[in-house]
C-alpha cells in the first residue's frame, strides 16, 4: 500500500482458497478514476494475476439515466464495458504491486463485445474478469457481466498499464 490504511482490503477465506475483497476506498487509491467514471463499487474473489468479480450495484441516481433513457432507463452497453475494464484494472494493479497505483490503464481493443439483455435500475452486476494472458505491460482479458443468474453481457479486451 501506499503508506495509506484501508480496512476496506481484507482477506476472505473459501474452501479452497483465500481469495480478497477490496472496498470503494481502496478502489479509489488504485485507480485515478473519479466522479462520475468510477464504475465499480467493490472487488469480490480477487485471485492475483488470475481473476477478480466486480460489483456495479445499479441505482436509478446514476448520471447517465438521465439521458438514457429517461422514459425506460438503461445502462449504457459501453458503461458496462468499463465497469469490466476498471475490475481488470483492480487485478493488475494489485497483481503488480503498491508502486502501480494510480497508474493510467489504456484500451487498446475490445473484441466480441455482446449485450444479451438490458442492464436496469435496481440491478446488481456481478463482472466477472479472467486474465487470458500478458507480455510485458500489454494484458488481455475476457468478461462476463451477470445480473442474478443471467448473462448479461460479455467480452474480450487487450489493455496496456502506462508507467509514465
Amino acid at each position: 500500500m501506499t503508506g495509506k490504511t484501508s480496512i476496506e482490503a481484507k482477506s476472505v477465506a473459501s474452501s479452497d482458497s483465500t481469495t480478497e475483497e477490496i472496498g470503494i476506498e481502496r478502489i479509489q487509491e488504485m485507480l485515478p478514476h473519479r466522479f462520475p467514471m468510477v464504475m465499480i463499487d467493490r472487488v469480490e474473489n480477487v485471485v492475483p494475476n488470475e481473476s477478480a468479480i466486480g460489483i456495479k450495484n445499479v441505482s436509478i441516481n446514476e448520471w447517465f439515466f438521465q439521458g438514457h433513457f429517461p422514459e425506460k432507463p438503461v445502462m449504457p452497453g459501453v458503461l458496462i464495458i468499463e465497469a469490466m475494464a476498471q475490475t481488470a484494472a483492480v487485478l493488475v494493479v494489485r497483481t503488480m504491486g503498491p508502486d502501480f497505483e494510480g497508474k493510467l490503464v489504456y484500451f487498446m481493443s475490445i473484441e466480441d463485445a455482446r449485450f444479451r439483455k438490458p442492464v436496469v435500475p435496481g440491478d446488481t452486476l456481478r463482472l466477472h474478469v479472467t486474465k487470458q494472458r500478458q507480455r510485458a505491460n500489454v494484458w488481455r482479458f475476457k468478461a462476463e457481466a451477470n445480473v442474478k443468474e443471467s448473462l448479461v453481457a460479455e467480452a474480450g479486451y487487450t489493455a496496456m498499464l502506462m508507467e509514465e
